[in-house]
């Protein structure tokens, strides 16, 4: 007498498990786990990844010079290496300017945001690139869209200033009509400059925008993120190398 067929026998087995430094911001993160949910091809519980997650609000501000971001951010990092997470994904993009360290201290690769969103501008087929962005962010995003032979467009000195303010407002829960119509307008001021593309360097940026909000291509790195994710954890593709090149 023949066995029936296993239901889930056409699905990957989930394989690496993933540790998520999060927390930066709470709701960012909790975006990024939705989609790595949602973009895993599950037919029930165990097919889905698992996920260790260390959701720390009290990170100090990674746009703070001379904080200790980094060290807790290795700290974090190391923590979840020892409760058995063996690969590393951070939703925000500011941080990953300590991504060398957070490797060093875990000993796991890092899967880079800031490196799924360069690549994403070039397949775009955009030359010049608007960045929504942390100045810490832009500094990160300007020498990987250089690596793809592409031009960063950035915001004016005070319109920088007024988009971190509205970063804060959806830092504190503020995704309402207003706040939307302020991030389209610095996406707009980005285009009218040169930008064919915008990156959303911030992982709070995606909260109040989207691709239906503008005539040029959105990219948005954490759920490209999300994607890379799903794909090495159920070993579709193969993880990244610790210290890998920025390529």
């Amino acid at each position: 007498m023949s066995e029936e067929p296993d239901a889930n026998s056409s699905l990957p087995t989930p394989s690496l498990v993933l540790g998520v430094l999060g927390g930066m911001g709470p709701a960012a993160t909790l975006e990024f786990l939705q989609n790595l949910q949602a973009f895993t091809p599950a037919k029930g519980d165990s097919d889905h990844i698992r996920v260790l997650m260390d959701l720390n609000p009290n990170v100090p501000d990674r746009n703070m010079t001379g904080t200790a971001a980094g060290v807790v951010l290795a700290e974090m990092a190391g923590a979840l290496a020892g409760a058995g997470a063996q690969v590393l994904a951070m939703p925000c993009n500011t941080a990953h300017a300590h991504a060398d360290l957070i490797q060093r201290a875990s000993g796991l690769p890092l899967i880079d945001l800031i490196g799924e969103g360069a690549k994403a501008a070039r397949q775009s087929g955009a030359r010049r690139v608007g960045v929504l962005g942390t100045k810490g962010a832009l500094r990160l995003y300007r020498e990987y869209l250089a690596a793809q032979a592409l031009g960063l467009v950035s915001l004016e000195p005070e319109r920088q200033e007024e988009f971190m303010a509205t970063i804060y407002k959806i830092k504190s829960g503020d995704t309402g009509p207003a706040v939307r119509k302020e991030m389209a307008g610095f996406a707009m001021d980005l285009i009218g400059g040169g930008a064919e593309a915008i990156i959303a360097g911030c992982t709070e940026a995606p909260l109040v925008i989207g691709p239906a909000d503008l005539k040029v291509e959105f990219i948005d790195p954490g759920e490209l993120l999300a994607r890379r994710c799903v794909a090495v954890c159920l070993g579709l593709e193969s993880a990244p190398t610790v210290l890998d090149a920025r390529t």
